[in-house]
C-alpha cells in the first residue's frame, strides 16, 4: 500500500471516533392500493443485440463483465428462481454494497424510464420543493410521440414538488422537459446526467434523452441502474416520491359556471406495480420503489428496493423475453425473495462501488464494451481515459419523512463522513451504507 493510502487509512480511523453521525427516523401511512401503469412511448430505433457481448465492464468486480449468470451459493443457499428470462438482472445488499448474484450485469441495453432514477439524482438538489414554474410552448418542446404524460399544460404554473410527482408516479415525460427546461435546457440536462453518471462511476450508460425515451445510443446496464437506485435513496425527496402510492395534481384553470376561474385537481398513481398491486399481482411486502419503465427497444425495465427483517436489498431486471402480463415485476418479486432467503449464505460475486469522490481509491473502469441499442460510440472506453470528473457531493438523509401523498417510507443514516484533514477531502466509508430502510407501518 502507498504511504499516502496508509496516512490515509490511519487518519480514517482517528477521525472515525470523533465524527460518527446517527439519524432514526420513521414514517407512517396508510393508503389504498391500485393498479395503474403507463408506457413510456415507443419509437423505431435499431434493436440490441439478442446476446451479450463475450466481454462487459469490470466495475465493481470482474465476475461482473462475464457473461451469464454468476452465483456463489455457499452452504444451505437456495437455489436461484427458476424460469428468469430477463437479458439482464442484478440483486444486491443496497447497504454493504455486495453483488448476491447477477446475470449479464454490465450488458449495455436501453433503459426506458428507469434512467429517470439519473435524472432525479442529477436534478432533485437544484431545485426546491416550493418554486413554481409557469410552463410555455418552448418547455415541451421535442417530446417523443407516444410518450407517457403526466398532463402538463402550456401557460399553466406548477411547483417543483407537482412536476416531481409527475415524474415518478405517471413517468411524465412532459414533466421531465419542464424540469430541464428548468435546468437551462435539455442539452445542458443530458450533459449533467452524463457527468453525474461518470461520477457515481456507472459506465456503461450513455444519455441522450434525460426521460428514458428510445434513442440510438442511449444505453444503461443493471448494475448502473441499481447505482443510480442506490445514490438517489440516499435523498428524502426521492425516497418520498418513490414510495409515493398516489398524489393529487393539478389540473387546467377554467371558468365554471358563475364566470369564476377555478382550478380543479385530479388523482394520479404510481404505475410501480410492485408498489400498488395490479390485477392478479400483489403489492411485494416491505417494497420502497424505486421506478419503471417500458419501451419498444428496451422492453419492460424495473430497479425495486425493498426491506425485510432489517435487510434492504435493491433488484434490477431488464427486459424478459417471456411476454407475459407483469413478467418483469413477477421476475423482480422472485429474485427479492431469494435475495432475502440467501442473505449471509453465498458468497458476493462482487461490489456496488461508491462514487468517485467518496472513495480515494476508486479507479476508471475496465473494458466496458458491448453496447447495445445502436451507439455511436463507446462511452465506456472513452470514461476510461478521462481523469476525475466529480459532479456531485455526498448526501445523507433527512430524519422527517412526509408520507401525506401515499406510502411513506422511511430511511435513516446510520454511517460515518470522516474529514481527511491531511487530504483536504472528504470521504465516506468505503462501503458507503444506505440509510436503514423502516418498515413501512399502515
Amino acid at each position: 500500500m502507498p504511504a499516502m493510502k496508509k496516512t490515509a487509512k490511519s487518519s480514517l480511523l482517528v477521525a472515525s471516533a470523533t465524527v460518527l453521525s446517527l439519524s432514526l427516523s420513521l414514517a407512517l401511512a396508510a393508503s389504498a392500493v391500485a393498479p395503474a401503469a403507463a408506457a413510456d412511448g415507443p419509437k423505431a430505433t435499431a434493436e440490441p443485440s439478442a446476446t451479450p457481448p463475450p466481454e462487459m465492464s469490470t466495475v465493481g468486480g470482474a465476475r461482473l463483465g462475464q457473461p451469464g449468470t454468476q452465483a456463489d451459493l455457499g452452504a444451505g443457499a437456495p437455489v436461484l428462481p427458476k424460469g428468469l428470462s430477463a437479458r439482464s438482472w442484478i440483486v444486491a445488499d443496497a447497504e454493504s454494497g455486495d453483488v448476491l448474484a447477477a446475470h449479464n450485469a454490465h450488458w449495455r441495453l436501453p433503459p426506458a424510464s428507469t434512467l429517470k432514477m439519473l435524472f432525479a439524482d442529477t436534478l432533485l438538489p437544484k431545485f426546491p420543493k416550493s418554486t413554481e414554474h409557469k410552463v410555455v410552448p418552448s418547455d415541451l418542446a421535442g417530446i417523443g410521440a407516444g410518450s407517457s404524460m403526466v398532463g402538463i399544460k402550456e401557460d399553466e404554473t406548477y411547483s417543483v414538488h407537482d412536476l416531481w410527482l409527475g415524474v415518478f408516479l405517471r413517468s411524465g415525460n412532459d414533466a421531465v422537459h419542464v424540469l430541464s427546461a428548468m435546468n437551462q435546457g435539455v442539452d445542458r440536462t443530458v450533459q449533467d446526467m452524463n457527468d453525474h453518471a461518470e461520477e457515481l462511476q456507472a459506465l456503461d450508460t450513455t444519455v441522450v434523452s434525460p426521460d428514458g425515451y428510445d434513442e440510438k445510443g442511449q444505453v444503461s446496464s443493471a448494475y448502473d441502474l441499481t447505482l443510480f437506485a442506490r445514490s438517489g435513496l440516499q435523498k428524502k425527496d426521492f425516497r418520498e416520491y418513490c414510495s409515493t402510492v398516489r398524489a393529487q395534481f393539478p389540473g387546467e384553470t377554467r371558468k365554471n359556471k358563475k364566470g369564476k376561474k377555478v382550478r380543479p385537481s385530479f388523482e394520479i398513481q404510481n404505475t410501480n406495480r410492485l408498489l400498488t398491486g395490479d390485477y392478479g399481482l400483489d403489492s411485494y411486502k416491505g417494497i420502497a420503489g424505486v421506478k419503471n419503465g417500458n419501451t419498444t427497444n428496451a422492453g419492460a425495465t424495473f430497479t425495486g428496493v425493498a426491506e425485510r427483517d432489517g435487510k434492504v436489498l435493491l433488484v434490477t431486471v431488464m427486459n424478459p423475453e417471456k411476454n407475459e402480463h407483469d413478467q418483469v415485476y413477477k421476475e423482480t418479486a422472485k429474485l427479492l425473495d431469494w435475495g432475502f432467503k440467501a442473505s449471509g449464505k453465498v458468497q458476493p460475486v462482487g461490489e456496488l462501488v461508491p462514487p468517485r469522490s467518496a472513495d480515494t481509491s476508486a479507479q476508471p473502469g475496465a473494458n466496458a464494451s458491448g453496447e447495445a441499442g445502436g451507439s455511436g460510440k463507446d462511452k465506456g472506453k472513452d470514461k476510461d481515459k478521462d481523469k476525475d470528473k466529480a459532479s456531485s457531493r455526498p448526501v445523507a438523509a433527512s430524519t422527517h419523512q412526509d408520507g401525506s401523498s401515499g406510502i411513506g417510507v422511511a430511511l435513516a443514516v446510520t454511517g460515518a463522513v470522516l474529514v481527511l484533514l491531511a487530504a483536504g477531502v472528504f470521504v465516506i466509508n468505503r462501503r458507503w451504507p444506505l440509510p436503514e430502510l423502516m418498515r413501512r407501518r399502515r
